[in-house]
């Protein structure tokens, strides 16, 4: 018993190091720290404004079904923006239909979508939430695709279900939505948007794809 007990400490004891790894700092914090040192090392880059950073945070919500089947559509777009404004920070704004599509069931002028755009103290907030809390919340999460990275360096994932954030517990009666994030980098070098991304911590597949 007492051989058994000690295997188990020792696992603990492994473990806790990879979890504070993850958990490291504030984005600010991390990317002084750690990510502007190691891009100026391994790109030979001599001046800290030229390391690729993050600029901006997208999340767009798709509506156009939700309001199709419902019948106080109104209400409903209310209560999808109010949760997308209780998860970002910020109130989202409503993208409208340019035209008329009738396999769709939209109609011209139709709200069919809420788009957020997050910069500075917000976005960087939404990124430590998004990598710390959100996605270690996502059922059967293996990890971020590389494929998920454009050739401009921009990453793009959609969530199932708006409940992975945690800020929709305190919601009452919220419609069920996924949504999309797409963060924006200021490099064109899909290389050294992945290192980026890496060394914020963001969870992406090791193997290469």
């Amino acid at each position: 018993m007492l051989k058994i007990m000690t295997l188990n400490t020792e696992s603990v004891k492994n473990a806790v190091p990879e979890f504070l790894k993850f958990m490291k700092f504030h984005y600010e914090e991390q990317f002084k720290k750690i990510v502007i040192p190691e891009m100026k090392k391994e790109y030979h880059i001599d001046n800290d404004f030229r390391v690729p950073s993050i600029t901006k945070v997208v999340v767009n919500i798709g509506i156009g079904r939700l309001a199709a089947s419902s019948k106080n559509n109104t209400e409903l777009i209310k209560r999808v923006s109010d949760a997308l404004a209780t998860i970002t920070g910020q109130k989202p704004s409503t993208r409208l239909a340019k035209k008329s599509i009738a396999s769709f069931k939209t109609r011209e002028g139709m709200p069919i979508g809420l788009k957020v755009t997050l910069r500075g103290k917000r976005m960087e907030d939404f990124i430590y939430k998004f990598v710390n809390l959100t996605i270690p919340r996502i059922r059967d999460f293996w990890g971020i695709p590389l494929k998920n990275i454009d050739e401009t360096g921009n990453l793009n994932y959609g969530i199932k279900e708006c409940n992975v954030f945690p800020e929709t517990a305190s919601i009452q009666n919220i419609p069920s939505f996924g949504l999309e994030v797409t963060f924006v980098t200021n490099t064109k070098n899909r290389e050294q948007s992945i290192k980026l991304y890496r060394l914020l911590n963001f969870p992406l597949w090791q193997k290469n794809q």
